[in-house]
């Protein structure tokens, strides 16, 4: 998939987490897309207004016993799997 952000307030992240989640969870993790992807892998993608969010963020992902993997800083454009644009919420 391509997700394409258009910048609104604070920036657009990549958070890669061990395990699978389903887009159920996105009201809990602040409207972030969720999107399985190989490896039991879980890519939560998606705008976050300040560090203090952020940090919220990860600390629901410690919450579920997650691995935290990744965290990025997104680019316009972040491409899994090649396919469907969204805008970072």
């Amino acid at each position: 998939m391509t997700y394409t952000f258009k910048k609104k307030n604070g920036n657009c992240y990549c958070i890669k987490v061990k395990g699978l989640l389903d887009d159920k969870w996105a009201d809990w993790f602040d409207g972030l897309t969720i999107t399985p992807i190989e490896n039991y892998e879980t890519m939560l993608i998606g705008q976050v207004v300040d560090q203090a969010a952020l940090h919220g963020i990860l600390a629901k992902i410690r919450d579920l016993g997650l691995t935290l993997l990744t965290v990025q800083l997104c680019d316009e454009q972040v491409s899994i799997n090649g396919g469907e644009s969204h805008a970072c919420r």
